[in-house]
């Protein structure tokens, strides 16, 4: 067994450069594994700086500096952000508050219904099951209540975090804009002489990772606007709640679609019950998530569409239970990763057969 683990570590690990890919590997995920609490203004100020280094680079070409390309589009991002934070916050903040406010009538109205099918079809439905499933089902709404009530109040208490980060993540996005070459000199200045197959990660990576924040964003901002659309012509109460959910479901594959269309149902249902305006919203709400699987995904994310979607589901459900969040979000160039460090790994060349 000991010749075994020996003969795979001379074959895995006789390259030095190997070694290094290794050990920088076990640093950054122990980095962010151990203290991703502590640097998350910086994991969001390197969000920001990959998606704000397109339109700088543009901006270069035109003839300004650096340094005041960064100061251009930074202003611009952040009078954005204030704009939408003025406009749609308020807007999605009532409509959550009404739809808790409803939630106890919702709740009673489908006991109601839940409570008619034993005496309609006694044959089909057990009275008693029933039961016990509306109290499990209240049961479980009235503790989630409760959770997004302390939430609320527990939020009141990071407002002071809420303004350090305001004023810290855009002055991290600057530098990293504006020191973007120093930066990078510096950290190359510092890693290994054996870093040959490092730097060749690195540059698929960077890349990649690049194109999918910019194609993520995009994707977010496209399929809520559109399920927007969808709910606002079609009348559905809390569109704009709705559609902000739908939009940041995109962040999960497969999965966050799957579970944000049960509160559109469930809001569609008590709203209009089985009738054609039900069944013209869902049917609305379908084409658009079908358009975005089959074709915004693809058009964005070319590189990942590569991934097998069991490997997506997989690689989601194990970088979010490890890093919360930022193991979702990051959950697609994490896959790509593992696949771009097994292709650039040195592989044991195959020895002919002894005749």
């Amino acid at each position: 067994m000991i010749s075994v683990v020996s003969r795979w570590y001379q074959e895995r690990f006789s390259d030095p450069h190997a070694v290094t890919l290794f050990l920088l590997l076990v640093f950054g995920f122990s980095v962010i594994y151990f203290a991703g609490s502590l640097i998350t203004p910086f994991l969001v100020a390197i969000v920001l700086a990959y998606l704000l280094d397109w339109p700088l680079i543009r901006l270069m070409r035109l003839g300004l500096s650096r340094t005041w390309a960064t100061v251009i589009i930074l202003l611009l991002f952040v009078t954005m952000m204030v704009m939408l934070t003025l406009g749609l916050i308020p807007t999605v903040w009532q409509q959550g508050v009404t739809l808790v406010k409803a939630m106890p009538t919702m709740l009673k109205q489908g006991q109601e219904f839940l409570l008619m099918l034993p005496q309609e079809n006694p044959d089909i439905f057990n009275a008693e099951l029933i039961k016990t499933a509306s109290l499990a089902v209240q049961d479980h709404v009235v503790k989630s209540g409760e959770m997004i009530l302390s939430a609320s109040f527990a939020s009141l208490f990071d407002i002071a975090a809420i303004l350090i980060y305001s004023i810290l993540v855009p002055l991290l996005v600057f530098f990293m804009l504006k020191d973007k070459v120093i930066m990078v000199k510096a950290l190359v200045s510092i890693l290994p002489q054996n870093r040959r197959l490092a730097m060749e990660v690195w540059t698929e990576m960077n890349g990649q990772i690049a194109n999918y924040i910019r194609g993520k964003v995009f994707e977010i901002v496209i399929v809520g606007f559109c399920t927007w659309l969808v709910f606002f012509f079609t009348d559905l109460q809390y569109a704009a709640l709705l559609a902000v959910l739908v939009g940041f479901s995109v962040l999960i594959p497969y999965i966050g679609a799957a579970a944000v269309t049960v509160p559109v149902m469930v809001v569609g249902l008590f709203q209009w019950g089985l009738t054609p305006e039900f069944t013209y919203m869902m049917v609305a709400y379908g084409i658009v998530q079908a358009l975005d699987g089959n074709l915004l995904v693809p058009i964005l994310f070319s590189e990942a569409v590569n991934l097998h979607p069991v490997a997506i589901i997989m690689s989601v459900l194990v970088f979010g239970g490890l890093w919360g969040f930022w193991g979702v979000f990051f959950a697609i160039p994490l896959a790509t990763l593992v696949k771009a460090v097994f292709n650039a790994w040195p592989k044991r060349e195959d020895t002919p057969a002894e005749v």
